[in-house]
Formats: structure tokens, sequence, C-alpha cells
């Protein structure tokens, strides 16, 4: 019997000498999940960043577009795909912290995701044509108040930020002007070109050629902070809106409970690539400012914004289309 005992201890010790040790991840290539179609800026800011991640993990990334119901369709693949490591996703502001509000969705923003970073953000640009007599907020407000029927603001569509933006300066400038949707921002752009809306809510990747180009004059930025591409431009909260900040940003999520040997890895590893001067550059392109975050950042940044724009649904009585 005691032969025995020995005889089996052995062979399980000899067995445990002899099995594999445990791969380090990633053993296979990683999908990331894009909302939006190729070409838009989730696209620009995704593919520099997982190029250079692809050589810190010496493995390749898998971009696998998923788009529809307003990105809201990529976040609950996301949110549904086992907590591995091997799925993860750019999202925005808008499928986190707006459309929650809007609609019921197969994920809940704030407990179906593991924040891993910020990518990069920017506010909201307030343009008018240049030759418009609003030259600044001030007499924004004061045209558009003397004769409100013929002041609308447009935007690139119900429920984005701009829209959002536009609510909150409406209720603080105590403005009933109305609000003209487009379907996106190249159309909003045209539009307020050919004199069809006399201001709008655009997001600086949209409307920055134009400005640039003198075709349209900006009069203040929706972000807490001054933009690194319109320095001069400045802020709501500076053009006498104090407190006010409204911004669309893109961060790395992966679904709920990724392990801890996942999280040690992606968080110096995103750290690392968003100070990489290329993908700086990228991120600037699209008329955004690198946004760097910790993950208990990240996922303060998401909560405080999903309670803001939550107030701002609400208060305007916006629903989805």
């Amino acid at each position: 019997m005691h032969l025995l005992k020995t005889l089996l201890t052995t062979t399980f010790c000899m067995a445990a000498l002899v099995s594999p040790a445990k791969a380090e991840y990633p053993e296979k290539p990683i999908r990331m999940v894009v909302g939006y179609a190729p070409g838009g800026a989730a696209d620009k800011l995704v593919r520099p960043i997982t190029d250079r991640l692809a050589r810190l993990f010496k493995q390749p990334f898998v971009i696998d577009y998923k788009p529809g119901a307003g990105a809201a369709l990529a976040a609950e693949i996301t949110a549904k795909a086992p907590a591995d490591g091997y799925t993860l996703h750019i999202t925005d502001s808008g499928p986190m912290t707006i459309l929650p509000h809007m609609r019921k969705l197969g994920y809940d923003p704030l407990n179906s995701f593991t924040p891993i970073s910020m990518v990069g953000g920017g506010g909201v640009v307030v343009v008018v044509l240049p030759t418009s007599k609003a030259t600044d907020m001030k007499s924004l407000v004061e045209l558009a108040k003397k004769d409100p029927k013929n002041w609308s603001y447009g935007t690139s569509g119900v429920g984005g930020v701009g829209h959002l933006a536009g609510e909150q300066f409406k209720a603080a400038a105590k403005l009933d002007i109305g609000h003209i949707p487009y379907k996106g921002g190249s159309p909003a752009i045209t539009e307020l070109l050919g004199g069809h809306v006399p201001v709008l809510f655009s997001s600086l990747g949209s409307a920055s050629s134009q400005i640039q180009a003198g075709k349209l004059r900006a009069l203040a930025d929706s972000s807490s902070k001054r933009s690194s591409m319109f320095p001069d431009v400045p802020t709501m909260a500076e053009a006498g809106f104090p407190g006010f900040d409204a911004s669309i940003w893109f961060g790395i999520v992966g679904p709920a409970g990724l392990p801890k040997e996942v999280m040690d890895k992606w968080v110096p590893a995103l750290a690392s690539v968003l100070k990489d001067p290329e993908v700086i550059a990228a991120i600037k392109r699209e008329g955004y400012d690198p946004m760097p975050m910790t993950p208990q950042q990240t996922a303060e940044r998401i909560k405080s914004d999903f309670e803001l724009w939550g107030k701002t649904v609400k208060s305007a009585n916006i629903t989805a289309d």
C-alpha cells in the first residue's frame, strides 16, 4: 500500500512537471469592434493605435466593423463577448452616455464593460458664416432673442453631442429657437454654407477645413478647454457660459470582468501608444486632442457624462428618431 501511494505521488508530480504552462496573453489575434463604417473618425483613430499595439503584443488585430443603431450594435456585441481579452471595442460618448437615455439597449454602459482608457476627445464648435452679424456668442444670443423665428441651430442629427450641446446652450441663454437635424456632419456643413441654417453646432472634424479656409467663423468651443487645433477660439465658459462642458470622446473598453493579466498588458501598452507622435497626429487630424486616462478615470468620465446627458435628454424631451 505504501509503495502504491509512493508511485501515485511520483506519477502526479511528474505529470505536473511536464504539463504545459499557461500561455501568456495574448496568444492569438485580437478583435477590435468598431461601431461605424470604414473611413470614419473611429476607424481613423483605431488603425494607428492597433498597428502599434500589434507590434507590442506580437499579435495581429482584426478590425471588425459593426455599424448600426448609432454604434449601439457594436457596444452590445462587445458587452456579450467572452471577457478573455480577445474582443475589445473603440466606443464613444454617443452609445455610452446618450443613447441609453433615449432607447432600450442590450447593455448597461456603467456595468457591461471594463474601461481601459480614453483615446481622444474635444468639443463641439459653434460656427456661422463669415458674413453673419454674430461675431461672438454674446451677439449671437442678442440676435436670436430679437428675432427667434428666424433663428435655429443645425446639427449632424438627433441625439448627438452637437444636439445636446445646442439644448444646453438654449437653456443657459434662455432662448427659444428650433433645432434642425441633418443626416451627418457633411450635409450639415453644406446647409450652413448654403445659408439654409444660421448657426451650426458641429464636430471640429467636420468643420475644421472650412474654418481654416475662412469659409466659416468659429464662435466658441463647447469643451472645458480650448482646442489645440484652434487655440484662438474661446470655450463656451470663456464666452459667457460658466461651467459649460459638452465633449465628444472616444475610448477603449472590453467586456465586464476582464482579468488582471489582460489589464496588466493593456493599460501600460495603450498609455505608451497614446504618446506616439504619429498616433497623436492622427488624433489631432480628426479634430480631437489626446485624452489618455487610467481605467478608473475613464469609468468616472463615462459615469459623469452619462449623468449629465441624462439630465439634458430629460429636460429637453429628446427622443430617438
